[in-house]
């Protein structure tokens, strides 16, 4: 069962041209007979008039506005056809068509694709509906065109009822790749997909962030703004406005809304650049307008407009600015040229576009060039049905040449060719002279497969049945008081760059640079942007990096950071700069200082060692406990004096390990020693006999020696195995990396300190109880005045220490450890060099024991004591006496008692002389 639709369009006759029609065939454009017939669909008015009349009767009206460049496609479709139908391409197939305006209208376009969906052979154009259409033969193949997209996306559906191919030269809205919704649509062009990445490309080269956008408000438009808007986000491109404008010239809102878009470009000041996604005969009005206001831009042209010479030549068109568009790539036109000057021989009957044409001719030929253009552009075929024909017939070649756009022509012999590639495919193994041979289906299959030689190039239609060719970047240059369309550049779709023939157009390209189109100023290297209260991320205000961040390209979004602690950068910085390194360098003038200090500390323990030595024998050396105790603490505090070396210059991980153990043992050494001094003084001059005992059982050198200094090198053995101190990177100061001695263990060290600390004070103990002695022999009094100087230091140091920072640290360590170690050194040792050197008289044995004598007679009571003359055998003085006179009255009556040790108690004024000699030569012995 099938229903039967029955199409007989209905117009009214004339007598000179058939615009209207009383039967079917007068609706066709333009058409010739062949085995196999195309389609074509074509814009060649661009309005349809609407009448006033009311009510409205569903009439197909006559259409106005013949579009010269239009006319142009449908020649060049019948001239690719005449050329296969000549060649041997097809193999004695010939190719018919049926071509259609559509006036731009949705509507008649309908009425043009039911009629290719007509029965073939139908006498009554009957198209019948099915729910399989698999052996259904229609009255064409396939279909050519249409010139938009709006247009071609409704003729499209209809055509995917029977699966006719429909490829188009012109139409290149995104949507229409999608072949669910367009199974059987191809086309000739890219899509606007790499159109708008195109133009967003150009306009983000020539550094513009702030447009402007205007388009009909149709489907084309409306997808082509889409489409842009997301290629435009995608690339920091703000519109700063869209203006929609009427898809239909017979919009009576069409004026005011042009005249509403150039009012809102003019206010736009900062809006210097205008992307244009609309039909030429919209650009038309709209550039007019904007030349009566004075309008200076640049106009970035879609593929619709961007060749139309009918534009080009408008009037003071120099003064809208400059022109820059994307036209499709061309190719090898000049067949069709010469078609184009033996036009006037073709016969006209069954081309009403070339009979319009000729009438149009005869109607505007005594105009100039643009004035004659817009007599043609302005006639309606109401205006040409009053032309009785008695005007004499004119044929302009120049005209029609003039107005050729190479990209649009060269498509459309593409899609014939394609199609007829097709066909040949389809023919391979079938005679097509019969029309029921195949069927558009399968055609459309076979259209899949095609592949075209174009320019000596192979191209085919990808899965989205498009054609991947290039742009040609088209740049509308004034050359001799003429407007020219001239190729710029070529835009490779497929890697997204632009080719440049030479120099000059590259030149020609960079000039676009010099035209400002942003909403903010540029922020330069060392700026960032800074969002304002615009919605639009193209609005901002430049703000400089902050300190340690950077920027090195014009129009940041945020400063870089440096990438690590080891940079640092300024404010408005656009790099970051390697921080200096900072340590106590050897050529630093304190470290010099400091040196020199630990140097002439290194010589006076050498030179008090040369005096030590050379004075072996006498008392001063031997009292101070012998040339081995003294050695020994010079040495140590050689050691000191060395371990400061390992705090300047480059730390390092054995200099950090290294100078604090080796300042720990060497000052415990040296305490160590000192201590064994102090408790041999106080014990050689002690008369208390408990005290003597203890000291007795405490003064034991060697195993204290090795035991306090054992303990310190316990205490830094742990340290270093646990928590051993490192180089630490201190980034505290902004500009500068200090490079220091991480301690490991504030436990630690603290512990070191303390230890010594401890020692110290035992030792400070026990001379400041030995401070009284012989004043030739008062070795406490200084070691006293040692320790006090080291705590002194120590004391001081330790909040010094706490809050400096900086590569002078180290020093404040280097100056304690100098201050207690030249403390302890002088007054150990500077004073017995003074007796060695100055006061040799009292460094005899004699004298040092007469002084020992009287020290010890005034320690038993204030007695006198017979001088006595010792031998050169004593050594040591280590006996205890003890005893007193409480007053002079016992020394007067023989009351005072003397305990001598080893002897019994002795009663008397005095001591008797035997007694004290006794006493004298044990302490002697003792020393």
């Amino acid at each position: 069962m099938a229903f039967v639709v029955l199409l007989i369009p209905c117009f009214v006759i004339s007598t000179n041209i058939a615009f209207s029609c009383q039967n079917a065939d007068d609706f066709v454009g333009a058409s010739s007979p062949g085995d196999v017939i195309i389609g074509g669909l074509f814009a060649v008015h661009s309005e349809m008039l609407h009448p006033e009349e009311d009510p409205v009767k569903p009439v197909i009206q006559n259409c106005a506005g013949f579009e010269i460049q239009v006319f142009l496609q449908t020649l060049a479709m019948i001239h690719a056809i005449e050329t296969i139908n000549n060649s041997t391409l097809l193999s004695g197939v010939t190719l018919g068509y049926e071509i259609y305006d559509t006036c731009a209208e949705v509507t008649k376009a309908m009425a043009s694709a039911l009629r290719f969906l007509s029965k073939f052979n139908s006498s009554e154009d009957v198209v019948e509906f099915k729910c399989n259409y698999s052996d259904y033969i229609p009255r064409v193949k396939a279909v050519t065109g249409a010139s938009y997209s709006e247009v071609s996306m409704a003729v499209s559906r209809l055509l995917a009822l029977q699966l006719i191919p429909q490829v188009s030269p012109a139409s290149s809205a995104e949507i229409l790749s999608d072949k669910i919704r367009f199974p059987s649509f191809f086309r000739t062009i890219p899509s606007d997909f790499h159109q708008t990445r195109a133009m967003t490309r150009l306009i983000c080269e020539s550094g513009w962030n702030w447009i402007g956008v205007i388009a009909t408000d149709d489907d084309n438009g409306r997808f082509a703004l889409e489409s842009f808007g997301v290629q435009a986000m995608a690339n920091n491109v703000c519109i700063a406005f869209k203006e929609m404008l009427p898809a239909y010239l017979s919009d009576s809102t069409f004026h005011t809304k042009v005249d509403l878009a150039i009012g809102k470009i003019v206010k736009e000041t900062r809006v210097n650049v205008i992307v244009v996604f609309m039909r030429q005969f919209h650009v038309l009005k709209l550039f007019k307008k904007a030349i009566e206001r004075n309008v200076k831009k640049i106009w970035i042209a879609s593929d619709n407009w961007s060749a139309a010479v009918k534009i080009s030549t408008i009037p003071n068109i120099r003064q809208l600015g400059t022109v820059v568009g994307f036209g499709f790539k061309s190719g090898d036109i000049s067949s069709f040229q010469e078609f184009l000057r033996n036009l006037h021989e073709k016969p006209t009957e069954n081309n009403k576009f070339l009979h319009e044409y000729i009438m149009l001719l005869s109607v505007c030929a005594h105009l100039e060039y643009h004035d004659f253009q817009t007599c043609i552009a302005n006639q309606s075929q109401d205006d040409l049905l009053g032309n009785d024909g008695s005007k004499p017939q004119i044929w302009r070649d120049d005209f029609l040449n003039a107005n050729i756009e190479p990209g649009f022509i060269h498509s459309t012999i593409l899609a014939v060719y394609a199609i007829a590639h097709a066909i040949k495919g389809q023919c391979k193994d079938r005679d097509c002279k019969d029309p029921t041979a195949f069927t558009p289906w399968e055609l459309l299959e076979e259209l899949k497969k095609v592949v075209v030689i174009d320019d000596g190039k192979e191209v085919k239609f990808d899965s989205n049945g498009d054609m991947s060719t290039s742009y040609d970047v088209l740049l509308w240059k004034e050359i001799d008081g003429h407007m020219e369309i001239t190729t710029m550049a070529e835009y490779d779709a497929e890697k997204g760059g632009f080719i440049f023939e030479d120099e000059d157009k590259k030149k020609d390209f960079l000039a676009l640079k010099k035209i400002q189109s942003t909403c903010s100023q540029h922020c330069r290297p060392g700026q960032m942007k800074k969002v304002t209260e615009s919605p639009h991320t193209c609005c901002y205000e430049c703000v400089y990096c902050p300190e340690n961040h950077y920027s090195n390209q014009t129009d940041m979004d945020y400063c870089y950071r440096c990438n690590n602690k080891t940079y640092w950068a300024p404010i408005n910085s656009t790099t970051c700069y390697r921080k200096t390194i900072y340590f106590l360098a050897w050529t630093d003038w304190f470290a010099i200082f400091l040196l020199l200090l630990s140097t002439f500390g290194v010589v006076l323990v050498l030179a008090i060692c040369v005096i030590f030595t050379k004075n072996l024998d006498t008392p001063v050396v031997k009292a101070s406990g012998g040339l081995t105790v003294c050695y020994i603490i010079l040495f140590s505090h050689f050691l000191i004096f060395l371990s400061t070396v390992f705090f300047i210059d480059v730390p390092t991980e054995f200099k950090c390990k290294t100078r604090q153990a080796l300042f720990g043992i060497s000052f415990t050494l040296c305490i160590s020693c000192i201590l064994i001094k102090s408790l041999k003084i106080l014990l050689a001059f002690s008369f208390d006999p408990k005290l003597q005992n203890f000291l007795k059982c405490m003064y034991k050198p060697i195993p204290t020696v090795v035991t306090c200094t054992g303990i310190q090198v316990i205490i830094c053995t742990f340290w270093l195995i646990f928590r051993t101190p490192f180089v630490n990177q201190n980034f505290s100061i902004p500009r500068a990396i200090i490079l220091e001695c991480n301690e490991g263990s504030i436990v630690a060290f603290g512990i070191m300190l303390g230890y010594i600390a401890a020692l110290a004070f035992i030792c400070f103990i026990f001379a400041f109880k030995g401070r009284k002695l012989p004043e030739n022999y008062n070795e406490a009094k200084f070691i006293t005045f040692g320790m006090l100087i080291y705590f002194i230091a120590w004391i001081v140091f330790i909040p010094v220490y706490a809050t400096t920072f900086g590569k002078y640290l180290p020093a404040v360590e280097i100056i304690v450890v100098l201050i207690s170690n030249y403390g302890i050194l002088c007054c150990t040792f500077l004073p017995k060099c003074y007796i060695i050197i100055y006061k040799q008289e009292t460094n005899t044995k004699s004298a040092f024991l007469k002084m020992v004598y009287t020290y010890s007679s005034k320690s038993a009571g204030s007695v006198a004591v017979s001088q006595v003359s010792l031998d050169s055998k004593s050594s040591s003085l280590r006996a205890t006496i003890t005893g007193s006179c409480k007053t002079e009255n016992d020394s007067v009556n023989g009351n005072c008692h003397f305990q001598v040790p080893g002897q019994p108690l002795i009663k008397g004024k005095v001591l008797p002389e035997n007694a004290a000699r006794t006493m004298v030569r044990k302490r002697v012995s003792s020393i």
